[in-house]
C-alpha cells in the first residue's frame, strides 16, 4: 500500500484531521496577529519597551511545545478543552516574528520621508497609518508568513492533548512503529530492499578494493624504498 492508496482509503478522515489542522492554524495566526501587530506598533512609537517585549516573546519561543501545552493545561478556562489550549499556545509561539517584524518594518522607514510628511502638515497618527505602515507591509507580511509556517509545525503536538489536526497520524503511527500511518505511506520502501542489497554490497566491494588497492601502492613503495637504499 502506496501512499496514495492509504489516502484515499482514509480520504474521510484525511480531510477531517486537514480541516482541524487549518482550523487550529488560522484562528491562532489571527489571534497572533492581532495582538502581534498591534504591539509591534505600540513598541515601534515607545522605543524603551522594545527590549522587555521582544524578550518576552523570544522566552516564550524557547519555551518547548509539549511543556507549553503542560504549563497552559492548569488554567481555568482555557484548560478545559484542549482546542482552546492549542490555539493559546500556538498564538503564544507565532508572536515574536509577528511583533519583531512589525517593529523593525515600522523603524525601518526613512526618516527622511518621515520628515517631508511633517513637513506636509501631518500629524502622527497620519504618518503612521498613511506612510510607515504602508512601507512596512512588506516586513510585516514576511513576519506573517513565519508565524504562519511555525503555527503549521507546531500544530501537530497538539494532538498530544487531544487537540486533533494531522499530528494524530504522526502519534498513532509512532505508537504502531508504522511508516504508513506517520508519512501516510510506506514508499514502496520494502519493494526497494533487494535493490539496497545490491547497492551496499557494490559499496563494500568498492571500499574492499579500495583497500587492495591502497595496500599494494604501500607495497609498492615500500619496495621502492627498499630497492634505492644503498647496501
Amino acid at each position: 500500500m502506496n501512499v496514495w492508496q492509504f489516502m484515499l482509503q482514509n480520504v474521510g478522515q484525511v480531510l477531517h484531521l486537514t480541516l482541524e489542522h487549518l482550523w487550529l492554524v488560522g484562528i491562532s495566526t489571527l489571534l497572533a496577529a492581532a495582538v502581534g501587530i498591534p504591539l509591534g506598533i505600540l513598541i515601534s512609537r515607545k522605543p524603551f519597551w522594545s527590549k522587555p517585549v521582544i524578550g518576552t516573546a523570544n522566552v516564550i519561543q524557547t519555551i518547548p511545545s509539549l511543556a507549553l501545552f503542560g504549563f497552559l493545561l492548569p488554567a481555568p478556562w482555557i484548560g478545559e478543552r484542549a482546542d482552546r489550549l492549542a490555539i493559546l499556545a500556538l498564538a503564544l509561539y507565532a508572536l515574536l516574528p509577528l511583533i519583531r517584524n512589525t517593529f523593525a518594518g515600522i523603524r525601518s522607514v526613512d526618516p527622511a520621508v518621515i520628515e517631508a510628511g511633517r513637513g506636509m502638515g501631518m500629524t502622527d497618527g497620519q504618518l503612521l497609518w498613511k506612510v510607515e505602515i504602508p512601507l512596512a507591509l512588506g516586513v510585516i507580511f514576511a513576519g506573517l508568513r513565519v508565524a504562519t509556517v511555525l503555527c503549521v509545525g507546531v500544530a501537530t503536538i497538539a494532538a498530544a492533548i487531544g487537540a486533533g489536526g494531522l499530528g494524530m497520524y504522526i502519534f498513532r503511527g509512532v505508537s504502531m512503529v508504522d511508516s504508513r500511518v506517520i508519512l501516510a505511506g510506506r514508499f514502496h520502501h520494502l519493494n526497494h530492499l533487494p535493490r539496497l542489497r545490491l547497492v551496499h554490497a557494490a559499496i563494500a566491494q568498492i571500499h574492499a578494493g579500495n583497500r587492495v588497492q591502497i595496500a599494494d601502492l604501500g607495497h609498492t613503495r615500500n619496495d621502492g624504498k627498499l630497492a634505492a637504499t644503498p647496501e
